[in-house]
């Protein structure tokens, strides 16, 4: 996969945390990101420019697309990014659009479609499959289900990357084993502090930090359970065949 279109929507799905979680993902799979903001034509054009300073303001080196399924606006500058033979999939909610923003991009009804639910106010998974679609201009894209939550595993490379002015001041951080918590005179926390790192990612960083930590945990002594077993049963054979006549 060369790129990846991560998906919201800003009437009611935007979330620069969980933009943040994608952005991870993506980083951790060696693939390029790229925002795509659905749903425009429900809200204004100031509120749109805010959204998009908001999240220019933590995510850096990401290109930002704000566009509408229904009136196309903002269509013309994306189909103008996506290159031929480059690989797409699109990361995002259900609910946020992402089947119709196929449709749209290649000019007719493939994917099926749906509405947001009424009770619960979220989307409806409608795209149950992976499908592959070749667009006109030679685009490759992949439309898969939305999901629900995002979780993160092994991703040290991705969060290193989402998160580089945080892994670049640490290297500064005079404590080697710094959690970047409530050690006092740490670099990271007089950042935040003095405003030369954004409050909300920082605190974004360290529940992520604390799930790629856990996962790694977990897999160790997964791991750890694996060999004893192995063990186990090494001794197991090599006992069964010293009494077998």
């Amino acid at each position: 996969m060369d790129y990846a279109f991560i998906v919201q929507a800003v009437d009611r799905d935007f979330n620069i945390n969980r933009l943040e979680r994608y952005l991870t993902i993506c980083y951790t799979s060696k693939v390029t990101p790229l925002i795509i903001l659905t749903k425009t034509d429900l809200i204004d054009n100031d509120t749109i420019s805010r959204i998009i300073q908001s999240i220019q303001t933590r995510i850096k080196n990401v290109q930002v697309y704000a566009i509408s399924n229904i009136t196309k606006n903002g269509y013309s500058i994306l189909q103008q990014s996506i290159e031929k033979g480059k690989t797409y999939c699109m990361l995002g909610s259900s609910g946020v659009g992402k089947s119709t923003l196929l449709n749209n991009l290649c000019g007719k009804d493939i994917m099926k479609t749906n509405t947001i639910s009424q009770s619960t106010q979220k989307g409806r998974h409608v795209t149950s499959h992976r499908q592959l679609i070749i667009l006109e201009n030679g685009g490759i894209f992949i439309d898969n289900p939305g999901m629900r939550e995002v979780g993160i595993a092994d991703a040290s490379e991705g969060l290193e990357k989402t998160f580089d002015d945080i892994y670049y001041l640490a290297a500064y951080c005079k404590f080697k084993d710094c959690t970047h918590t409530s050690e006092i005179g740490c670099v990271i926390i007089h950042a935040v502090e003095h405003g030369q790192i954004d409050r909300k990612s920082y605190e974004n960083y360290l529940k992520m930090a604390r799930e790629k930590a856990f996962f790694e945990s977990t897999d160790a002594e997964r791991r750890k359970k694996d060999r004893e077993f192995g063990k186990m049963m090494k001794n197991y054979k090599k006992e069964r065949k010293k009494y077998k006549f």
